[in-house]
């Protein structure tokens, strides 16, 4: 009489945990083995097969298996291993940061060190490490040569005073003034999917197609009032000074008979000479530029960022018209539960990283951020 394959028992929720583990990316591959061993055991596979399609041996199915059927999810981790934890000899730590520092050989055509790559280097010069001792040193050091950072130095003559203005908006506002942060989001693409997107599911995100349409883009123009977080909008197709200039009448009118602190960045539409001219016939209006290389400064810049993040990067649109509409839904939304940005850093703290090294009486050097 042939054996019969004793199914496993896995409840609705293990199941979705051990699903999400074996999509993850980046998932430990011994945590996707296991949780592999457990589905297919729950469907009835026998345990040579687990083992051929798994790519491992029976007695690892047969002990992962019984694992979980003892001791449920906490089952498939690794128990405390007894003995001394494995140290690495001081003079091996010290050659791999000191390789590791360094750029890599010509030879070798990479721009940066892996794992494997600075383990094979020290094998051929005489010291025996392993891959895994190059990344437990990695970790203890907080290297990450895969990392890459990005800064850009301000040349702006006005830097330190452009900044005192603008930060001084957001800490001292001036009284029965509003202060607005002003700005356009360029380039927004209405895409839309070949195929209705998969919607969310437990153990399962949502999916759609990696190929789109494109049905053209439009330009999110947007006033920040920085007290309430509220948010003043328009979307045009182009974005010269014909636009910008249609869009400060628009904020004008939105806040009749009080004087406005406009925050924006250089921008040549925003310095254009019809703008120039306007503005002269309105004195209540008074604008305030950030520092070149500095539109971090402009709080807008955060609203652009959450929109795009909760609207516009997932959104899917058949025309500019369903765009536009979406971007308007959205700011409404925004508008009923606004609440202010909370600026925190003074503008000392923020010179002594924005201000370029050679114009710094310190050795340290300093960057602005994007």
């Amino acid at each position: 009489m042939p054996n019969r394959v004793r199914t496993l028992l896995l409840a609705d929720d293990d199941r979705a945990v051990l699903l999400r583990r074996v999509r993850a990316r980046g998932a430990p591959a011994r945590e996707v083995e296991r949780a592999r061993i457990v589905l297919l055991a729950a469907d009835g596979v026998p345990g040579v097969r687990i083992a051929e399609r798994v790519g491992c041996s029976e007695p690892t199915v047969i002990r992962w298996r019984s694992r979980f059927a003892e001791d449920g999810l906490a089952g498939l981790v690794d128990e405390p291993r007894s003995g001394k934890p494995p140290t690495i000899d001081q003079a091996v730590r010290d050659e791999i940061l000191s390789v590791t520092l360094t750029e890599p050989p010509v030879e070798l055509g990479i721009t940066h060190w892996s794992s494997r790559l600075l383990a094979d280097r020290l094998r051929r010069d005489g010291k025996q490490v392993s891959h895994s001792t190059v990344a437990r040193v990695w970790r203890q050091f907080g290297i990450q040569p895969h990392r890459l950072g990005t800064f850009k130095f301000s040349t702006d003559p006005e830097l330190e005073a452009k900044i005192r203005d603008v930060v001084g908006l957001y800490l001292d506002p001036p009284e029965k003034a509003v202060v607005l942060c002003v700005d356009e989001k360029s380039q927004i693409q209405a895409l839309d999917r070949t195929a209705p997107i998969l919607p969310l599911r437990p153990g399962l995100p949502e999916s759609r197609t990696h190929d789109y349409v494109r049905h053209g883009t439009t330009t999110l123009f947007a006033a920040l009032e920085v007290a309430t977080g509220k948010v003043t909008d328009a979307c045009y197709q182009r974005h010269r000074h014909q636009e910008f200039l249609r869009f400060l009448k628009q904020v004008a009118t939105a806040y009749p008979r009080v004087a406005l602190h406009v925050v924006c960045d250089n921008y040549a539409a925003h310095k254009h000479p019809a703008v120039t001219a306007w503005l002269a016939r309105n004195p209540r209006i008074t604008m305030h530029f950030t520092p070149t290389s500095g539109s971090w400064l402009n709080l807008v810049e955060v609203f652009f960022g959450i929109i795009t993040r909760q609207a516009i990067r997932r959104g899917t649109f058949t025309s500019i018209a369903d765009l536009e509409s979406a971007i308007e839904i959205y700011i409404d939304a925004w508008n009923e539960r606004a609440q202010p940005f909370t600026w925190t850093k003074d503008a000392d703290t923020i010179l002594a990283k924005a201000t370029h090294p050679k114009n710094r009486k310190t050795n340290t050097a300093s960057e602005t951020r994007h």
